[in-house]
């Protein structure tokens, strides 16, 4: 690989909001693209500092960092990147980082038809479903005294100097409507733009949880598209359209269906149906790769995170393109079409 090649590194290619038993070694989702000295990440799971001093990529080349959608597993450790991340970067700040993400969906999920009578209450009422920005304001102001103790004794740099979050704004005209319309057909739209990347984004269904988003990277050197969590979805195919690699989600259903029918609770029940509407099989996965004409495809947020790699590979031929299932930390080139 030439240094100038953009690539891509899988930090963590576990989904769920667990920690996995076995020997398979996934953490936490998350995904950097790298373009020359820039770094761009994807998502924010459990381990993704870590894994980023791992890769060798340092806090200081971060320019940005993506939030698909507001799942714990994809935000646990933004938090962490901001309080550990300042001390590996300059005293004084070089660049703003700029956190994206999805905005307050502003109305609470419907209820499952599994809940019980009488209803659920929620958590927080008075601001049950902040977004990115206000995430990040509440996730600073829980670590005031420590921020606030290194600010005046050490004479560090706050995380509010370095990093700034914004909330996606979806283009209205879309109709989209986080209970009753979460993942209309759309084009992509630009949501961030600079010297080295152009990233572009579009709703994906993963409801209830909404919004929820898959974002693309343009570079020079090529591009690469990453589902974050989602069922088959033809706007994936739109935004992986031609595009040299695409990082697609996938479940084990099997496994699926071997848990939750073990489990015949209401809450389990709910987290089966959950799996079906809102997450994709590695053959359909395949199938948003093949219609959108991508070179290749690799398979991530894998569920469960201990699943043997076998299992995931079974359908891969059925791919016309290079098919992978990459370990945490592998290295994936991008090529610029001819």
């Amino acid at each position: 690989m030439t240094v100038d090649r953009p690539y891509v590194v899988t930090l963590g290619t576990a989904g769920g909001p667990v920690w996995w038993p076995g020997h398979h070694g996934r953490t936490g989702i998350s995904t950097a693209v790298v373009v020359g000295e820039r770094t761009y990440i994807v998502d924010a799971g459990t381990g993704v500092g870590r894994q980023l001093i791992r890769a060798g990529l340092s806090m200081a080349s971060v320019r940005a960092i993506f939030i698909t959608h507001m799942h714990s597993d994809h935000v646990v450790d933004l938090g962490s990147l901001a309080l550990f991340g300042i001390m590996r970067m300059p005293a004084d700040p070089t660049h703003t980082v700029q956190i994206v993400g999805p905005g307050d969906r502003q109305v609470l999920p419907p209820v499952s038809s599994r809940a019980p009578a009488g209803g659920l209450t929620p958590v927080f009422p008075d601001e049950p479903t902040p977004g990115t920005a206000r995430m990040f304001d509440l996730l600073m102001r829980a670590y005031a005294t420590d921020i606030n103790d290194r600010l005046f004794d050490s004479l560090r740099p706050t995380p509010r100097d370095w990093f700034r979050a914004r909330d996606i704004v979806v283009p209205p005209e879309v109709g989209f409507h986080p209970n009753d319309h979460p993942a209309p057909d759309m084009a992509p739209f630009a949501v961030y733009e600079d010297e080295a990347v152009r990233v572009s984004a579009t709703l994906v269904q993963h409801a209830p949880m909404s919004p929820a988003f898959g974002f693309r990277f343009d570079t020079e050197g090529g591009s690469v598209a990453i589902s974050g969590d989602t069922a088959r979805t033809d706007n994936m195919v739109r935004l992986a359209a031609g595009a040299d690699v695409l990082l697609h989600e996938a479940v084990d259903f099997d496994w699926v269906e071997r848990r939750y029918t073990e489990q015949r609770d209401a809450s389990a029940k709910a987290t089966r149906d959950h799996h079906y509407a809102a997450h994709t099989s590695p053959r359909e996965a395949i199938d948003v790769a093949e219609k959108a004409g991508v070179r290749r495809l690799g398979l991530h947020h894998l569920a469960p995170g201990h699943t043997p790699r076998e299992v995931w590979e079974r359908d891969g031929h059925l791919f016309s393109g290079h098919f992978s299932v990459p370990a945490d930390l592998d290295v994936i080139p991008l090529h610029p079409r001819v």
